[in-house]
């Protein structure tokens, strides 16, 4: 698992609070009827965005807020 990061202040791995973020955001997607991007024999939308995350079908930003007011972009693709 990796993802792209436009700047080098932490580590471009996702956290696990992130990842969580990432699936539980996918996983609503998928139960409000979203198309899923991955062939898949579950019927469970947080088993579906996990294949989806694995097969790097996902893409999405997430924007780290630092306490000195920095932020970074980290493009999640995996």
């Amino acid at each position: 698992m990796g993802a792209k990061s436009t700047a080098t202040k932490a580590s471009s791995a996702l956290s696990r609070f992130e990842r969580a973020r990432i699936l539980g955001a996918r996983a609503l997607q998928v139960s409000l009827g979203a198309p899923i991007l991955v062939k898949t024999k579950s019927i469970e939308p947080v088993q579906i965005a996990r294949e989806e995350l694995t097969a790097g079908a996902i893409k999405m930003l997430v924007i780290r807020s630092y306490p000195d007011g920095e932020s970074e972009r980290v493009e999640v693709a995996f």
